[in-house]
């Protein structure tokens, strides 16, 4: 190979396979040599791919990193290199290195570190290592890894996390850690954690091509099947990673309609998130599409069926679109008429709102005494709940639960849920329940306010409830009821929402803040909807 490489002036390289067959033979250029397709077969994550590579360098290098790259991506035995003596055209040193088995506990401490393990470099005659008993010891290792995660983590995706930011890397690492709450939330292990700082988004691939490289490497690495970003990726972009990666690809705004899939309970909710992920997925049926978009259809526009299928396919979408959207409506208008009896009743009407996992429900709870479902999870509660409450002075009013509010919530959702959305513009009051103990508390009261003030709620008066603040010292909660006033100029109140003693200040605000009619109220019931109850408690009763 030496010889010949010497003569040519180009790379020549093989593929071994276990028994020392040669199975490809490579012919490169003075500088580089390409690797044989492979197809979109991936090796086992539990094997190696029964190959080494060996090949010649004219240029006195060691092993590069597309060598490293290519032992990573094709999962190759070994990748060896062997100096060509420039003079004679003989071997001199020949360099040598293979994977390493990780998992994801290690990752903390291997964050600095290279996946792979170079072999002490010698002369052909003298290399001695035993490669087979080698290469099954790390195989051996892979394996117990990965059945040992896999006994941890039955069914559960193995998540990587990506954020490419042109701004601040603050904002971008606070973004990434409410990524993960979503993925948690989604029931799904992550990973790994990636983030690029880049003066202008890669147009095809976000990532650059150094960045995409370490991505596909540590998705070998950890045995990664999905890999999330925190920003909306275009069809071509899914298209274009899914391609380069073999691996399914799903941006921030569908990880949110997969988790309002798994949540919603009721058939006005449900409508509402099969509406969002129809219209999310019209635009991204595209001819020829492949596995990136599993996860959207269940197979609609599948791979290969022509133009005039995939026609069809758009078609169907949008009829099934006009069909959600005439039920949507239909639940709409069911909803208003409800809303219009009550509001005859004069029962003033408070909703609560606020960032996803604020605590809104457990409020509710309290409050009322129910036991409407609460649980520490970004958007536990998508179908609207409705309760009365009696105050302390014998005053009534009708409290509803509201779905959580993110930033960057997808339009599509904000569309669908519209008709839920709507049941917030009657209310005599918000109540914009807060989790202080959030470091991105301020940032999130933000947040909520922006998707007030794009559904035109935001004239509607205002308590900002600081949840949890049990859980802050008290020189800093009062610094963020500070920073609240004086930014927004709201009421402020600090609450603990699984105290009960602690509610009575935010009760005598909302009965000091709420105009009530004459004391002429009816307790006959009110029809309810799906997600809707009666239930009368006494404030005195449960703070007793």
């Amino acid at each position: 190979m030496s010889e010949i490489s010497f003569e040519t002036g180009r790379q020549i390289g093989v593929l071994l396979n276990r028994k020392g067959q040669v199975e490809y033979v490579m012919v490169g250029t003075a500088k580089g040599i390409e690797m044989p397709d492979f197809g979109r077969a991936r090796a086992s994550q539990d094997r190696f791919r029964g190959l080494r590579c060996v090949h010649t360098q004219l240029m006195k290098e060691k092993l590069t990193q597309d060598d490293l790259t290519d032992l990573a991506l094709l999962r190759l035995d070994l990748m060896s290199v062997i100096q060509v003596n420039e003079k004679t055209g003989l071997p001199d040193l020949v360099y040598s290195a293979h994977l390493l088995p990780t998992t994801a506990q290690k990752l903390e401490t291997e964050a600095q570190t290279l996946p792979y393990e170079f072999l002490e470099p010698n002369i052909p005659s003298q290399l001695d290592t035993d490669f087979i008993g080698l290469i099954n010891s790390l195989e051996t290792e892979m394996a117990r890894i990965r059945l040992t995660a896999r006994n941890r983590q039955t069914n559960r995706d193995r998540v990587i996390l990506v954020n490419v930011t042109t701004g601040y890397l603050s904002e971008a690492e606070e973004s990434l850690a409410e990524l993960e709450e979503l993925t948690l939330s989604a029931d799904a292990v992550v990973l790994d954690k990636i983030i690029q700082r880049r003066p202008k988004i890669d147009p095809k691939t976000v990532l650059g091509r150094g960045k995409l490289e370490e991505l596909l490497i540590r998705s070998m690495r950890l045995g990664a099947d999905l890999i999330v970003f925190d920003t909306e990726l275009s069809p071509s972009q899914v298209r274009a990673i899914s391609e380069i990666t073999d691996l399914k690809v799903i941006d921030r705004p569908q990880l949110i309609l997969d988790i309002f899939a798994q949540r919603a309970q009721s058939r006005e909710g449900k409508l509402q998130v099969e509406l969002a992920q129809m219209k999310y997925l019209l635009p991204r049926l595209v001819q020829g599409q492949n596995s990136a978009f599993s996860r959207l259809a269940g197979g609609i526009g599948g791979r290969g069926p022509g133009e005039t299928k995939l026609e069809t396919d758009r078609r169907r979408v949008r009829d099934k679109i006009s069909q959600l959207e005439k039920q949507v409506d239909k639940l709409s208008r069911q909803r208003h008429e409800r809303r219009r009896q009550r509001v005859q009743k004069n029962v003033p009407i408070i909703s609560l709102v606020g960032y996803t996992n604020a605590g809104k429900s457990t409020l509710l709870n309290t409050l009322t005494q129910s036991a409407v479902y609460a649980e520490k999870k970004m958007f536990a509660t998508l179908d609207p709940t409705s309760r009365r409450l009696r105050l302390p002075i014998e005053q009534e009013v009708i409290i509803n639960d509201t779905v959580g509010f993110i930033r960057d919530l997808p339009e599509s959702l904000v569309a669908a849920f519209r008709a839920t959305l709507e049941e917030i513009s009657d209310s005599d009051l918000l109540i914009h329940v807060v989790d202080s103990s959030n470091p991105r508390a301020v940032q999130q009261i933000e947040s909520v306010e922006k998707i007030l003030a794009d559904l035109k709620l935001n004239e509607i008066p205002q308590i900002i409830v600081l949840n949890k603040a049990d859980l802050l010292d008290e020189i800093s909660l009062e610094a963020l009821q500070r920073q609240v006033w004086l930014d927004k100029g709201y009421e402020v109140v600090q609450i603990s929402a699984i105290q009960p003693q602690t509610l009575k200040p935010l009760v005598e605000k909302i009965g000091a803040m709420i105009e009530f009619p004459p004391p002429k109220f009816e307790y006959e019931s009110f029809e309810a909807g799906e997600a809707e109850t009666e239930e009368l408690s006494s404030f005195a009763r449960s703070e007793r």
